[in-house]
């Protein structure tokens, strides 16, 4: 059996926009439309079915049955975590919202889990630990996520700064970017144009990107060496960092782990410094 889901993410970055829009919506949504008709699903994403079936062809496939016939089958098989979340959440009283709430970043979890594969985050990693200088950029809903990030991977490897794309002059900063630098960018609806900016500029300077983001219809793709989608929906009005703080934290563990003779060194002296200066609370 095929893998549609796989086939998107691999040919994503060939995609039009207007493709990559609908790719984005099948790869969040493959329980829906698996049973929605081609003029459901354009209806849904606001373009053509034209689209659509060009979409289908890209990926090899004869037409959209032929592509909802696959994807059928691979939710039969796959029988995923979210989907079978999805469905108990039917039944949870719209009054508890502390458990829908906790459900859906479950479920957020879970979904993000799905659209990253082992390979990309080894890609990940690699471009991490090999870099000379590493710039977390984020702004508004994708600022804890950067933060975090940054806080994580210098006191692990001291070679990471942030940068508040809507707030640091970061002009200067890109005259001094090279191709052993590494942006890593986070940005959620509705995009910053600041970090578009950032980042589009950056790019010009050889730099590799990795962009955390929605999905595939992020104004931040086209500029991306690796992107790593991140659901970020919420119950209420805001994005949720939740799933890219998982995300983020997996890179920051799998680094302190499995990269002894770079961080072991950097976080003992860290310790004897915050000893010396008595930092931490004593109870006694």
């Amino acid at each position: 059996m095929n893998d549609p889901i796989l086939r998107l993410t691999e040919k994503i970055s060939k995609l039009t926009a207007s493709q990559r829009k609908v790719a984005d919506y099948i790869i969040k949504n493959p329980m829906e439309v698996a049973f929605l008709t081609v003029d459901q699903l354009a209806g849904l994403v606001g373009t053509s079915t034209t689209t659509i079936m060009r979409l289908t062809f890209n990926l090899n496939y004869s037409g959209y049955t032929e592509f909802q016939k696959e994807l059928q089958e691979l939710l039969r098989n796959q029988a995923a975590p979210h989907t079978r979340l999805e469905a108990n959440l039917k039944d949870v009283p719209e009054s508890d919202l502390w458990i829908r709430c906790v459900e859906s970043q479950i479920s957020n979890i879970n979904k993000t889990k799905e659209m990253i594969s082992n390979d990309t985050l080894e890609k990940v990693l690699e471009l991490i630990t090999s870099s000379n200088r590493i710039y977390c950029a984020s702004a508004k809903s994708g600022l804890p996520v950067g933060q975090y990030l940054t806080f994580g991977l210098n006191r692990l490897l001291g070679n990471c700064e942030l940068i508040i794309a809507d707030q640091s002059d970061w002009v200067d900063l890109l005259l001094n970017l090279n191709s052993n630098d590494l942006v890593i960018a986070t940005s959620f609806p509705r995009y910053a144009r600041r970090i578009v900016d950032f980042v589009s500029q950056a790019k010009e300077s050889g730099v590799k990107i990795i962009t955390i983001t929605d999905g595939y219809s992020s104004p931040l793709i086209k500029y991306s060496d690796i992107v790593l989608p991140c659901n970020s929906g919420s119950l209420a009005f805001h994005n949720s960092p939740i799933a890219s703080m998982v995300v983020v934290d997996y890179l920051i563990s799998y680094i302190a782990i499995n990269y002894p003779d770079k961080t072991k060194v950097r976080l003992d002296k860290m310790n004897d410094v915050l000893t010396k200066i008595n930092y931490h609370y004593n109870n006694n």
